[in-house]
């Protein structure tokens, strides 16, 4: 057994046998959570951090670094100082904090509600635990928004229109990272949707996704936050970009901007918590607490209210009805809706755990050239 496997068995045993008394034990006074800021960091402050502070009276303190949650962890854990407590990533990441033995395993049975109906939270969320200590909150999607009034008389409804400068000329917003990025080009290279993975393990794969992610390079303007994409496309700074579909509800219901969705080839992904290894036993318990309280079925159904994702538990589904604030139905905004989910591309947890720091390292080599 290696290394981090060995110590991902004892973090297990550690916490199934001190979660009982952890549950009975003082707690601490204030919360770190960290998210992804913009639109949805506030669907969670309305959702979950309000709603727990009003019932604890404990102060939460926001950070919007998740999209630097990997590395952060890792230099946290090397100096054996952890400054958070409760962490939101996608399920790629958790399942690589996890191997590397950096985040609490979680047994759902004991450590999640039930639904109110009984049904075990591990029937509940189902497939979508992902990783032995990744506690699902939402089913959303990466996908591209384009400005209305910008990209000419007919309107891009096609993954690859993204790589057609000729008929869409202008800045596109593309994610700084290899991801999604690397699948849209091999699949507007001509790769098969379902050799996609295959071909992205070679050497060869990943320089041909380089290579179309080439032919507009000069034409993209990179995004490290998940706001930076909506910021640009209400500046008018790019004509289509990629971001969460979330993020795109808020900028087109809420902020009222000339945009529209093209859910072609949009990433299916989930999101969701891990609690860092390495906390004391009163911050452990706080956040064993919050995390029992945000992840019932009424809060993960009561987040739909504030942004389109989908809530990651099945008896939260039936309770998604209109918006809080817009009092549009929700539900067809979802990335799930039939009409939105006719080509879908199902991300690979398990491949970009395997390979992400490799990629990533090549994929910042090419960025620099």
């Amino acid at each position: 057994m290696s290394f981090t496997k060995t110590l991902l068995v004892s973090t297990a045993v550690a916490a199934m046998a001190v979660g009982p008394v952890l549950a009975g034990s003082h707690m601490a006074d204030e919360l770190t959570i960290v998210s992804w800021g913009g639109a949805y960091s506030k669907s969670q402050k309305l959702a979950y951090h309000d709603p727990y502070s009003d019932k604890t009276g404990i102060t939460i303190i926001n950070d919007d670094s998740s999209a630097e949650a990997v590395a952060k962890l890792r230099a946290m854990n090397e100096a054996n100082n952890i400054t958070w407590d409760v962490v939101d990533v996608v399920a790629a990441d958790a399942i690589r904090l996890c191997d590397e033995g950096l985040a609490m395993e979680i047994d759902p049975d004991t450590m999640l509600a039930a639904a109110p109906d009984g049904t075990s939270a591990k029937d509940d969320f189902g497939n979508l635990l992902v990783s032995d200590c990744f506690i699902p909150q939402i089913v959303y999607s990466t996908t591209f928004g384009y400005r209305t009034d910008l990209v000419g008389d007919t309107a891009p409804d096609n993954i690859c229109d993204v790589f057609d400068l000729e008929a869409f000329p202008g800045k596109r917003s593309l994610e700084k990272r290899p991801i999604n990025n690397m699948e849209w080009a091999l699949l507007c290279d001509g790769v098969a949707k379902a050799d996609v993975y295959k071909v992205l393990e070679t050497p060869e794969g990943q320089d041909q996704a380089l290579a179309k992610l080439g032919t507009i390079k000069d034409s993209v303007i990179w995004w490290s936050a998940g706001a930076d994409t909506p910021q640009l496309l209400a500046d008018g700074e790019v004509i289509m970009g990629s971001t969460y579909n979330g993020r795109l509800f808020a900028l087109i219901e809420e902020q009222k901007q000339p945009v529209a969705m093209m859910w072609d080839a949009q990433v299916f992904d989930i999101d969701g918590w891990i609690i860092p290894a390495g906390l004391s036993p009163e911050r452990q318990a706080r956040a064993l607490d919050y995390i029992m309280f945000a992840t019932d079925t009424q809060r993960l159904a009561d987040q739909a209210k504030y942004i389109s994702y989908g809530p990651a538990r099945a008896s939260s589904a039936p309770l998604v009805g209109k918006h809080a604030e817009l009092g549009i139905d929700m539900a067809p905004h979802m990335p799930t809706d039939p009409n939105n989910a006719k080509n879908t591309f199902l991300y690979n947890y398990e491949f970009w755990a395997d390979y992400r720091d490799d990629i990533d390292a090549k994929f910042q080599a090419w960025l620099s050239k």
